[in-house]
């Protein structure tokens, strides 16, 4: 086991599956020559070449589009938008195009494609560099929606994602990056400031996508969540004194909701948590599912916790996520409930 952090064992993860697969490519804005704006694919290009690693113009639109054409025609293209909020441009071709590849070619085309984006905030990016927007894609059929927690998890996902016959929306926390991350930073990682994460294989291995981890084993609640949140859920648990059980999806979309509902079935409490905006959030369709599997079950309703319903604030973006207070005062209620 070697230590990383996330971009290295990302980096990791794309140079073992371009040395496996000369179908493989990967290209973005600012990810050849210099390496990624957060160096999540540095040295490529200069092991693989320019025809592998490119960099492409300032068009979303154009680079999710390129990359339909190529996973269409039988590459693996691997492409990056440089932030989740510029997403936007090349949304249709995202929705449109691959999710329907397969269906509407009745499986004659398939589009395996990975779309990287880093995600959510903690870096002081504010409105348009720091949005978390996985509801926008977990509400598509056709598309595979992955967000990891840690080194181990981001090296196997994206492994995994790599090799699907499918396109997968690859979601990285920032603030996950270079960390270390307990869950009670109260000012923005620099993500200059490299500090090693997590132990990571470093051979070639998957994680299989569609299935959630269990990152802190609790008998009185279950916190379902993913990405930051994970962290920022541990933290809580030990704050509020409450043995919580965390559940890590690590995909939301397929969604493991057999090792969800085994958790709150055994609880009779439940949490959901993410950093995105609460309204429309994907942790609703979370908390529908959970209520209805485990009505019988439950001790006390499903309780959301989230970003607010704001626009992105760049200055409070720290009162912003739900932090281990506000979890922790949660996680007392509810056990109060």
């Amino acid at each position: 086991m070697t230590q990383m952090t996330m971009i290295a064992a990302i980096q990791n993860a794309h140079d073992l599956a371009m040395g496996r697969d000369d179908d493989v490519v990967v290209f973005g804005e600012d990810v050849g020559y210099f390496g990624g704006v957060f160096r999540c694919t540095a040295g490529l290009q200069e092991k693989y070449g320019p025809d592998r690693c490119f960099d492409a113009p300032i068009s979303e639109l154009g680079i999710v589009g390129a990359g339909v054409g190529m996973a269409a025609y039988g590459l693996k293209p691997v492409v990056e938008v440089q932030f989740a909020d510029y997403m936007y441009p090349a949304y249709d071709q995202i929705v449109s195009e691959a999710a329907r590849m397969r269906y509407r070619s009745a499986g004659e085309f398939t589009c395996p494609m990975v779309v990287r984006m880093p995600s959510g905030g903690g870096i002081w990016g504010g409105q348009t560099h720091s949005q978390s927007p996985e509801a926008l894609f977990t509400h598509v059929a056709g598309l595979k929606t992955v967000i990891p927690s840690n080194p181990k998890d981001a090296k196997g996902l994206l492994l995994a994602a790599i090799a699907d016959p499918d396109p997968v929306i690859f979601l990285e926390p920032k603030r996950l990056y270079n960390g270390p991350f307990d869950g009670h930073h109260d000012r923005p990682v620099q993500p200059w400031k490299k500090h090693p994460l997590g132990d990571v294989d470093p051979e070639y291995y998957e994680t299989p996508l569609g299935r959630a981890a269990v990152a802190r084993a609790g008998e009185d609640l279950t916190v379902v969540t993913y990405g930051t949140m994970v962290h920022v859920a541990i933290a809580s648990a030990e704050e509020a004194g409450v043995d919580a059980e965390v559940i890590d999806l690590r995909t939301l979309m397929p969604l493991d909701t057999a090792t969800v509902m085994a958790s709150v079935q055994k609880t009779g409490r439940c949490i959901v948590l993410h950093e995105a905006t609460l309204t429309s959030g994907f942790g609703a369709e979370l908390a529908a599912q959970i209520q209805a599997e485990c009505f019988y079950h439950l001790e006390a309703p499903v309780l959301r916790i989230a970003g607010w319903d704001t626009p992105y604030p760049h200055a409070q973006e720290w009162a912003y996520f739900p932090g281990p207070d506000r979890v922790a005062s949660n996680m007392k209620k509810l056990m109060e409930a």
